[in-house]
């Protein structure tokens, strides 16, 4: 395919700021989402929300600068991960330290095995099906907080309206997505997101409440560092296997965009990229955040702009060092009701979904009885377990509630017990 600009072409300023500002605009719902759904389980004052935004920003920007300069060299966006959420989740009732001790530790597990090459033998594990049904468990092992967020009690609205409005929500991003394009299509979660908290703002007047938590237009976010290291051995293995997660879908955005681009060493870029992702996570988990990935949906966006300029991501890094800086910024951008946060991730989770099951077709191009049994006792076990009371998983010892607690976790080692053990081929 040709391009308006190649890998390594700059195009000229205006146009890389304006494709930058595109980029962005697809980077920050997602940090909206994701550091919504974080701080709902985690956070209770609304500064240390804002906090939360500002450091995943800075993170951003740091992550999206190596990743470029040093990293894969591609046009691959990077965000917050979603599957590290699950182990935020499952790892209520323990302390902030533990959960982002296990989160350096995984970062710094990816690391070594990328930079080491050990990845390479790991990646073996990951067959069709495998991959398929990690996709699967991601999107399903939320669906807990998806209906959180859209029965949200400080709305001060009935459940059935908050439900209604985000379906209807929903369906309209559907209907747009089937007939926008170009710049509109790839940048639709941001409009979504805007129209939504002005229509929620005019159904349920009390849900919107412009930047009242920040006073400061700067304010910088060097505080609440995780300098407590503290082990919890079930809360960590319960992050690695999350990880197991994150590489996979690290190492499939990578070779997305490689695929698309046919770049030079694109193995090594593979091992360079995962690398750095390793290396951004530790210090997601010493800022106390949750740590980044590289998005699947950026060939999409090349796509739709023409544009394959690894250099295009580089405003786009600068513009989200600034508004780390921000936290009136952020206090505005927290401003998103939670049930339209809560429709754009069924959204997004629609479209994981999706890709679960073409994963699954992808490589046979057929779906027999065997796909279905390997695919669907890993999927139902987790979904269950995803949907325990919290009383229940409390009353697990300390020990055993992060790993018999998380979906995505059982989910996972029954899906390779099964694919490598009992319908091994």
């Amino acid at each position: 395919m040709r391009f308006t600009y190649n890998l390594d072409e700059r195009p000229p300023l205006p146009e890389l700021i304006l494709l930058g500002l595109q980029w962005m605009a697809i980077v920050i719902p997602i940090v909206i989402i994701i550091g919504r759904i974080v701080c709902e389980v985690q956070l209770d004052q609304p500064a240390e929300r804002i906090l939360f935004m500002q450091k995943t920003a800075f993170l951003i920007a740091v992550t999206l600068t190596c990743q470029i300069l040093l990293g894969h060299r591609l046009p691959l966006v990077t965000g917050p991960a979603a599957v590290l959420v699950v182990g935020v989740i499952v790892g209520q009732g323990f302390s902030r330290s533990s959960v982002y001790t296990s989160v350096m530790v995984g970062g710094l597990a990816l690391a070594v095995a990328a930079g080491t090459g050990l990845f390479a033998h790991a990646r073996r594990l990951f067959t069709p099906r495998v991959v398929a049904l990690i996709l699967l468990l991601i999107a399903f092992t939320l669906a807990p907080t998806i209906i959180r967020l859209v029965s949200d009690p400080g709305l001060n609205a009935p459940v059935l309206s908050q439900v209604g409005f985000a379906m209807v929500m929903t369906l309209l991003m559907f209907f747009a997505a089937r007939y926008l394009r170009g710049v509109w299509k790839s940048t639709l979660i941001l409009w979504s997101m805007v129209a939504g908290t002005c229509a929620c703002a005019l159904l349920f007047p009390r849900s919107v409440q412009l930047g009242k938590d920040a006073t400061h237009l700067f304010a910088f976010f060097f505080t609440h560092m995780t300098t407590d290291l503290t082990f919890e051995p079930g809360v960590l293995f319960s992050f690695l296997v999350c990880f197991l997660g994150l590489s996979i879908n690290d190492l499939g955005s990578i070779e997305s965009v490689g695929e698309l681009m046919r770049p030079t060493n694109l193995d090594q870029r593979v091992n360079r990229g995962i690398t750095i992702s390793g290396l951004a996570n530790i210090l997601a988990g010493f800022l106390g955040v949750v740590g980044p990935v590289n998005y699947s949906l950026s060939p999409g966006v090349i796509m739709a702009t023409g544009c394959a300029s690894r250099f295009t991501l580089l405003p786009t890094a600068v513009l989200m060092a600034c508004l780390a800086c921000s936290s009136k910024a952020f206090a505005l951008i927290a401003a998103v009701p939670s049930v339209v946060v809560g429709a754009v991730f069924l959204y997004i989770s629609s479209y994981q979904i999706a890709a679960g099951l073409a994963v699954a077709a992808e490589e046979t191009g057929k779906f027999d009885l065997e796909d279905g049994l390997v695919m669907g006792l890993p999927l139902l076990l987790g979904t269950i377990i995803s949907f325990l009371p919290g009383t229940l998983v409390g009353s697990f010892p300390p020990l055993l509630r992060p790993i018999a607690g998380n979906g995505f976790l059982v989910g996972v080692v029954t899906v390779l017990v099964l694919e490598h053990v009992i319908f091994r081929k």
